[in-house]
């Protein structure tokens, strides 16, 4: 079972983004604020859930957290200011939203640019150990997967309902044989030289 708290008595919000590795489409991150007594067995890191798990699992989150937000920064804008600055601007963006401004911040990873002069934890693995990032993982993860699958009917060629912009087999010979979508990240190596 995962930790609820890093620092008890804090309104936690915790944090993390989808997508950071694709070669198309947007980042995505959320922002996650639990109630002190929350439970469930079956949240961990997304990365370790089924997709049915991680479906099943928004629903009761988005209910039952004190607070959640979803931020995304498109291709364009990842182009401009590169994948890290664009990860972090995606959880400012979602912390932005959330309603609630938490004592802290628990960040999935070893980085992060301080929001609002806000404490702020950067965990490696973070999604594996802390409810709260484990859950922003989730709601990272399906809201990028729900917003490829729909970009996948528009652009076939890709396999982005399968693969959600990773650079598979399939994604690269989509763009081999069909060139780059407006939503391909063109700072990034789309093929290999």
């Amino acid at each position: 079972m995962l930790e609820i708290f890093h620092t008890k008595n804090k309104i936690e919000a915790g944090c993390d983004e989808a997508g950071r590795g694709c070669l198309a489409g947007p980042v995505v991150a959320a922002a996650v604020i639990l109630p002190s007594n929350f439970r469930n067995d079956i949240l961990n890191d997304s990365k370790k859930l089924t997709e049915k798990k991680r479906y099943a699992l928004r629903p009761i989150i988005e209910k039952e957290a004190l607070a959640w937000a979803v931020g995304v920064v498109d291709n364009k804008e990842i182009d401009e200011i590169n994948i890290l600055n664009a990860s972090f601007l995606a959880m400012h963006r979602a912390i932005d939203q959330l309603g609630k401004l938490p004592d802290s911040i628990l960040v999935d990873g070893n980085r992060f640019t301080a929001y609002n002069k806000i404490q702020h934890h950067c965990i490696v693995k973070g999604d594996g150990i802390y409810m709260s990032i484990a859950a922003a993982s989730i709601l990272a993860k399906t809201y990028r997967d729900d917003m490829m699958t729909k970009l996948a009917k528009e652009f076939p060629f890709y396999g982005w309902e399968r693969n959600m912009g990773y650079p598979t087999k399939i994604h690269r010979e989509g763009i081999r044989r069909h060139g780059a979508t407006p939503f391909h990240r063109m700072s990034f190596q789309l093929l290999p030289a």
